[in-house]
């Protein structure tokens, strides 16, 4: 069996419509996984459904629309795919928003309010509601997608570096917490992704020279360089990590 088999595990994947987390499920669909596709809006949720239905046969994957900032809605989330596919043996938090470019000193409280509940908060509550039925199983693998913004300091995204910051520490936690029934968690700390989410960092063709420049593989990232990662993380492969931040960022970190 391979070590990056998925077969019969449900994985619950937020932010799962575009970007990085639909490029998740698109890879652990093909190595057996079932899905739940989960965003805000039900019709994009719906489109990688039937991607995956094309490729792998319908019944794989399931769309459940939710918000990450509604307790209610995410409770909901985690009882329906406990009733269409069964307890969720894979959380990828990926879900985030960042509704502020700009020096720290000038954020709102709403702002990093809404950064701090959708960025921690919302992946505490998910963990919450999911770990009990792994820890029954005594297997579960818990993957929070957190950035390289949480290693350094910014002058432009510092309210997000500070949220993603706070994801190490609670994987770090529910690591330490969770362990002794062999359920993992761990976060994954992506660079520079080509994705709508961080179109503001990329867009701009004099920012996006310097940072491929300035990156030992001389790009920045797309979403499929990040879910090789985050398979690693959810499968039998990485069953011996846990309370860890994996960096996917072409070299980025090390070179800075």
């Amino acid at each position: 069996m391979s070590l990056f088999d998925l077969t019969g595990k449900v994985a619950l994947i937020t932010g799962s419509s575009k970007g990085i987390g639909r490029a998740i499920a698109l890879r652990m669909a093909e190595h057996g996984a079932k899905l739940v596709i989960s965003s805000r809006k039900r019709d994009a949720c719906e489109a990688v459904v039937r991607e995956i239905d094309t490729a792998h046969g319908t019944g794989r994957a399931v769309a459940i629309p939710a918000s990450i900032s509604v307790k209610e809605e995410l409770q909901a989330l985690v009882a329906e795919t406990e009733r269409r596919l069964g307890p969720v043996d894979i959380l990828v938090c990926n879900a985030a928003s960042n509704p502020y470019y700009g020096p720290l000193a000038g954020i709102s409280d709403e702002q990093f309010r809404k950064i701090l509940d959708n960025n921690v908060l919302s992946n505490h509550w998910l963990i919450q509601l999911c770990a009990p039925g792994m820890v029954a199983k005594r297997d579960g693998a818990i993957v929070i997608v957190s950035s390289i913004g949480a290693l350094k300091g910014s002058a432009v995204i510092g309210g997000y570096n500070v949220s993603k910051a706070a994801d190490l520490q609670l994987a770090r936690n529910y690591a330490v917490e969770y362990g002794p029934h062999n359920v993992r968690v761990n976060c994954l700390c992506p660079g520079l992704v080509r994705t709508d989410f961080a179109r503001a960092l990329w867009e701009d063709p004099e920012m996006l020279a310097q940072t491929e420049a300035a990156a030992p593989l001389r790009r920045i990232g797309e979403p499929d360089d990040i879910a090789g990662a985050a398979i690693f993380l959810a499968s039998p492969a990485g069953r011996f990590v846990t309370g860890q931040a994996l960096v996917a960022d072409g070299g980025v970190t090390i070179a800075r």
